[in-house]
């Protein structure tokens, strides 16, 4: 499998992270100062607050992705170790962050990294997790969100990437959802959209490459060809 990665990218987010995360620090650090020396200052204090803990978000929310190490993009790299050379991985470097092109289709790859019991709530139509810290949930971006619209914006920037490509009968891109941590329990067999662990994505990604959704070589050599362009 040959995997294609912006490093460059990586590091700059990475970069991002570490740098809004201590200048949210002291932000916070002041806010609290002023508000308690200043009182009369209260307007500053209250903006210096809501401004360092927007600054935490943006660092948390990078730091999920590209400071903790295995990344996300590396989990994925270690889940599907002994795909041959007819599949492509791409991170960061398409329309969609993680991109997989072989003959089992194209596929927009999302991970997520939230542990406990992981269902799909048919009634309501979105994914949740059950259990779990509140306050974690709130503040340090640890709920699932809603994936839904995640997966029809990839589509569609896919749709378009592919549109672009000369002479290509654009397949449909498919979307699966990969919970990586070890403590993920996954539980969502009725989903709309394949979510699983990691830990099963091969497994899937070979299944669905003998299936009728399979593409042909001819396919994916253009698709491969014009996305390393």
């Amino acid at each position: 499998m040959k995997i294609i990665r912006d490093e460059k990218y990586i590091k700059r987010r990475k970069t991002i992270g570490q740098y809004s995360g201590i200048l949210a620090i002291f932000i916070l650090g002041g806010g609290m100062y002023l508000s308690i020396q200043f009182q009369e200052q209260i307007l500053y204090s209250f903006l210096s607050l809501v401004f360092g803990f927007t600054l935490s978000q943006i660092s948390v929310f990078y730091t999920n992705r590209f400071g903790r190490s295995p990344r996300p993009d590396q989990k994925i790299d270690a889940a599907l170790k002994g795909l041959d050379d007819r599949y492509a991985l791409y991170h960061y470097q398409t329309a969609v962050s993680h991109l997989l092109v072989g003959p089992a289709g194209i596929w927009v790859l999302l991970p997520f990294y939230q542990k406990g019991k992981i269902i799909y709530d048919q009634e309501k139509e979105r994914w949740k997790r059950i259990g779990g810290n509140f306050y974690l949930k709130f503040f340090a971006q640890d709920s699932i969100g809603r994936p839904s619209q995640e997966i029809r914006d990839a589509r569609k920037a896919v749709n378009k990437m592919l549109a672009k490509i000369p002479g290509l009968e654009a397949p449909q891109p498919r979307a699966a959802l990969l919970f990586t941590s070890e403590k993920a329990q996954v539980e969502a067999e009725h989903a709309p959209t394949p979510t699983l662990h990691i830990n099963q994505l091969k497994k899937m990604i070979r299944k669905e490459a003998k299936g009728d959704r399979s593409l042909s070589m001819t396919v994916v050599r253009t698709v491969q060809d014009a996305l390393e362009l």
